[in-house]
């Protein structure tokens, strides 16, 4: 098979579309401070520490170790696979999942608004923010892509 033959037989389903060296590091920090935000939140769930179970408490849930702990490896899995780039998108996917249920927690328990019910949004908006500037495939398959 020549080199012709084979760019054309094995062309990409969705044309690369690459990102500036400003937008590619932009999307790494936003990336970062998801990841980072995150895995603190693991990591005080997983003794847990007793501020998360009285918070927890005062939400609405039983504030035992053990769903402390469930939480916290959870949202460290999903994490983690958001961190990693062959599973970024699928641990987007989760992660929205994961603020989502962390919103309607909110407010079932009539949270403030811009600062605790609306926390899982901003997270949300960083989460698929920094994957977008920092993932070709994903600027592929949306829209408003460069093309």
């Amino acid at each position: 098979m020549t080199h012709a033959e084979f760019t054309t037989a094995y062309e990409p389903r969705f044309p690369v579309v690459r990102a500036s060296r400003l937008a590619l590091w932009g999307g790494r920090i936003l990336s970062g401070l998801v990841i980072a935000f995150m895995l603190f939140d693991g990591a005080i769930k997983l003794p847990p520490l007793p501020i998360v179970t009285e918070s927890m408490g005062h939400l609405g849930f039983f504030a035992t170790p053990e769903l402390a702990r469930g939480l916290g490896i959870l949202g460290l899995v999903c994490t983690l696979l958001y961190a990693w780039p062959r599973t970024a998108i699928l641990g987007a996917i989760l992660l929205t999942g994961y603020f989502g249920g962390a919103m309607a927690t909110h407010l079932r328990a009539e949270s403030p608004l811009f600062s605790h019910l609306l926390f899982g949004f901003y997270l949300g908006v960083m989460t698929w923010g920094g994957l977008f500037l920092r993932d070709a495939r994903l600027r592929a398959l949306l829209p408003f892509a460069d093309k």
